[in-house]
């Protein structure tokens, strides 16, 4: 159950939209005592979240438009700017990213800096669905939407390199076999497995990781 007395900050740059994305989240019959706060480019947003900060309030979730009017003063070019502020300020929020956009480098960039809970390209969201959307990712269910999988895969599959032995590795794990018994079934030494490992979590998560997290992103993104 979405829980009640949720702060969520929407930033796009045609009103229409904002409203649009608030209704929808309003009408879920669940949801109680829920604060909107409405933004329409990088100066009003970080605004808003710099206000929010000062006073104490929690940012619960964030629905963020990456195109969107820059501040140049503060060095915020774009809704990514935007969310990496978000991280900063509050790290615990909920951050669903919204865009147009299809080309792989931008959205795969999206992807590495922000790490957001939801991705969605507006072409793949209508009326319908936004609403179970934006209630699973709410709750804890992380959801890229059909045509942002596609285009990160694409680029990722043309950069990592994975080969065979990554593959089984990773499949190996999602059994739940242990990495101390991985040289049981793949014809790799222990050390070569680990630093296999190290570096798919290096390349898909930019960052150390446990091997569950490492399974948990290759299933998002469709990896495996």
């Amino acid at each position: 159950m979405i829980p009640t007395n949720q702060n969520i900050l929407v930033v796009d740059d045609h009103p229409i939209n904002t409203d649009a994305y608030i209704n929808l989240i309003a009408s879920n019959r669940e949801i109680q005592e829920i604060y909107f706060h409405k933004a329409i480019d990088c100066e009003s947003a970080s605004k808003i979240i710099n206000q929010l900060e000062k006073r104490t309030i929690p940012l619960n979730a964030a629905l963020i438009d990456i195109s969107i009017p820059p501040f140049h003063k503060e060095k915020l070019l774009s809704g990514t700017d935007i969310a990496l502020l978000i991280r900063n300020s509050f790290p615990d929020c909920i951050i669903i990213m919204l865009t147009m956009h299809t080309e792989p480098l931008l959205l795969f960039n999206v992807h590495k800096q922000v790490k957001p809970e939801g991705f969605l390209s507006k072409n793949d969201i209508d009326f319908e669905t936004f609403p179970e959307i934006f209630k699973s990712i709410v709750n804890a269910e992380n959801f890229y939407s059909p045509s942002i999988n596609n285009s990160i895969q694409k680029l990722l599959r043309q950069t990592i390199k994975w080969d065979e032995y990554d593959t089984q590795i990773i499949l190996c794990l999602e059994k739940g076999i242990l990495t101390k018994n991985l040289s049981q079934y793949i014809n790799l030494s222990l050390s070569a497995i680990e630093k296999r490992k190290a570096t798919m979590k290096n390349q898909i998560l930019d960052r150390k990781a446990t091997d569950n997290e490492l399974i948990e992103k290759c299933k998002l993104l469709k990896l495996i």
